[in-house]
């Protein structure tokens, strides 16, 4: 194994399967992954799936370092933007690595953000019902958040991911190199599920965050790499212990169940990090209505975003009856309740009685017409 390979900080992930498979966070991995893919994932074929945007930044690059390797590849693309996460992209891109003579000695590469992710990963779920996927993540919410779990799927009308399996990579490979290609902007969108995992399961972290994101929005690459390595320790050792979001996984969805809503609700023009910053701060103060969250939580929540760039008041015009409706399409929803996360206090969730809450539709109306 290379050097650049070999010095990686491997985390594993365990599966229901038993297989598992490693996250591995080094910078400059990216020029190992021939080596990469013969060791984790052997195949006769790869189809690196990317979207526009990253193919024209990270595409020949890797095609080239796999050719050199001795591997054969080739990059299937499609439009970037959530907007394309949709049924007709899946369908278009097995259409092609159909025709292209895809069998099962085939893998697919997920090369991209976590829009790339879901897709490929349900690309290769579904083609000739299941071939492997490696998840190559080049964007920061990617790497600490959306490669790890095994998570796939595609946006309907109805919701976002309503339609997607679960299909694990047989290896994530996250070079935090890869941010150096992003927007500051970029950068805090990936920050807002780092303060996630701190908010939920690691109070020093969470800390950590707010005081490294300095360095992280400039692109520093210790800040960046030390981000990423924990995000996913803390992932990894959730989606572990509940593969399949039966119990304590549902932790994983703080701020989701207002901020996918939100997503929606602006026809996916806000972005993912910005729409789970503005559904923190929200379920934590609805938290608080209700005496599930400690007084102040939302503050620091609040604090912590702002220092990550990230927005922590409504877009103007928000229609806070329209946003509650399309909670109801959650695909959290459980007997016909919508479910929230609630901090018990920044670093703790109280999983007693169970993971989730119900919250009074009074009360998330409330906080949606405070938050403008």
């Amino acid at each position: 194994m290379s050097s650049r390979a070999s010095a990686a900080h491997a985390v594993h992930v365990s599966t229901k399967g038993g297989r598992g498979y490693p996250v591995l966070v080094s910078r400059g991995l990216r020029h190992a992954m021939a080596e990469l893919l013969a060791e984790y994932a052997p195949a006769h074929r790869y189809a690196v799936i990317a979207d526009s945007h990253v193919a024209r930044l990270h595409g020949d690059a890797l095609l080239g370092g796999l050719a050199a390797g001795g591997a054969r590849a080739e990059l299937f693309t499609f439009p970037a933007g959530e907007e394309n996460k949709i049924r007709r992209s899946w369908s278009r891109l097995s259409d092609e690595l159909l025709a292209a003579g895809f069998g099962r000695d085939g893998c697919v590469v997920a090369l991209g953000g976590g829009v790339t992710g879901d897709l490929a990963g349900f690309v290769a779920a579904t083609l000739l019902r299941g071939i492997p996927v490696v998840q190559v993540p080049t964007s920061l919410v990617a790497m600490v958040d959306a490669s790890v779990g095994g998570k796939t799927g595609v946006d309907t009308r109805a919701g976002k991911n309503l339609i997607g399996a679960f299909h694990p990579p047989r290896v994530v490979v996250a070079d935090p190199d890869y941010l150096g290609t992003l927007p500051a902007a970029e950068r805090a969108q990936g920050l807002a599920e780092a303060v996630k995992h701190g908010a939920i399961l690691d109070e020093d972290y969470f800390e950590e965050v707010a005081r490294s994101a300095a360095g992280v929005l400039a692109g520093d690459g210790a800040a960046m790499e030390a981000v990423v390595r924990r995000s996913v320790e803390l992932k990894a050792r959730v989606v572990s212990a509940d593969e399949r979001e039966g119990g304590l996984r549902q932790l994983l969805n703080f701020g989701h169940t207002l901020g996918h809503a939100l997503e929606a609700e602006s026809s996916y023009t806000l972005p993912h990090g910005s729409a789970v910053s503005l559904g923190m701060i929200l379920e934590a103060r609805a938290g608080g209505r209700i005496g599930q969250t400690a007084p102040g939580t939302a503050d620091r929540l609040r604090a912590a975003l702002d220092a990550c760039g990230l927005p922590t008041v409504l877009p103007q015009g928000t229609d806070a009856a329209v946003v509650l409706a399309r909670t109801r399409t959650d695909k959290k929803m459980r007997a016909g309740s919508v479910a929230y996360v609630l901090l018990d206090r920044i670093g703790r969730v109280d999983g007693t009685g169970g993971w989730t809450h119900a919250v009074p539709d009074e009360v998330v109306l409330a906080v949606l017409g405070e938050a403008g």
